[in-house]
């Protein structure tokens, strides 16, 4: 706690580089959001998909997303593309698979559709809806089972975590996709959940403590959990990393967006949460008041 402020500083850095990437560079939005051709094809065997990948990017669909779709035999490949190509996009990939019979032996195309910009558009706005609730459902919870001083750095905290992460795709141009914003909402629920882990051990030890400063309470509670949260952070990095590794184009925005997550949601909840609680004013007499509170509560529920 004592270093709180070069940690906040370094922080109110990244989020404003964060932020300027976005607002200059923009995301690169995948064609869930941007719109595009869908190609459904169907074979007479299971294809590999590494083959098929490889196929469309001989023949210069580079952004192709290739994905099963109901069985195994069944591939549903997304194009960007604009409105009025589909019909020819679609018959120019079927003829390219049907050229080789040996590999790709009896395809078919089940069909062709054409996704406009205006429903990318409204699942991006739904998106971040979903970003939004989440954000004030998690406020209001930790308000009511901690102290607002408590909530309020838990809530900066995990805002912390998927702006970096938007951040990031700003500044590489990774493919922004839906799979990313659920990568996001994960990233909120694991930040908030090892915050709420370290403020619940705060919590216990400045009640328990009759005296000494809050900062070195908070520096006894941060080293009490911190086996427990080095050895969590570690094992869910690990599945993330290796999701990143062998997951495969499909998922690979979704498990970025979690090795970035896990190591930044790790490092708000000990150099980002607790600061911001202390910054505010926290003292052990607000836990106090907040117990004796539900003490009395509770002793007159029992009287009536």
């Amino acid at each position: 706690m004592s270093r709180r402020w070069i940690f906040l500083g370094i922080s109110a850095l990244l989020i404003l580089a964060s932020l300027a990437a976005f607002l200059v560079r923009g995301l690169n939005y995948s064609i869930d959001f941007t719109g595009g051709t869908l190609v459904e094809l169907a074979f007479s065997k299971t294809p590999d998909l590494g083959a098929v990948r490889g196929t469309l990017t001989q023949a210069g669909f580079h952004d192709a997303v290739v994905q099963t779709f109901g069985g195994d035999h069944d591939l549903l490949i997304r194009l960007r593309t604009q409105a009025g190509e589909s019909s020819a996009v679609g018959t120019r990939i079927l003829q390219m698979f049907q050229k080789d019979q040996v590999k790709y032996p009896d395809v078919q195309l089940r069909r062709t559709e054409y996704v406009g910009p205006e429903v990318g558009k409204e699942l991006r706005n739904k998106g971040i809806m979903a970003l939004i609730v989440v954000t004030l459902g998690i406020l209001i919870y930790v308000g009511f089972r901690f102290e607002w001083r408590f909530a309020v750095g838990g809530v900066l905290a995990m805002l912390h975590d998927p702006i970096l992460v938007v951040g990031f795709f700003a500044i590489s141009r990774e493919e922004f996709s839906l799979t990313v914003i659920a990568a996001l909402l994960v990233i909120m629920g694991y930040s908030l959940n090892d915050t709420v882990v370290v403020f619940d051990r705060m919590r216990e030890d400045l009640r328990a403590s009759r005296s000494g400063d809050v900062a070195q309470i908070f520096n006894v509670a941060i080293n009490e959990t911190l086996s427990r949260t080095v050895i969590t952070s570690f094992i869910t990095f690990m599945v993330a990393l290796s999701l990143f590794l062998f997951g495969g184009p499909v998922i690979h925005g979704f498990a970025t967006a979690l090795v970035i997550g896990v190591v930044v949601g790790t490092y708000s909840s000990i150099f980002v949460a607790s600061p911001v609680a202390l910054w505010l004013g926290l003292r052990r007499e607000h836990v106090l008041k907040r117990q004796f509170l539900s003490a009395k509560d509770r002793n007159d529920g029992a009287t009536l």
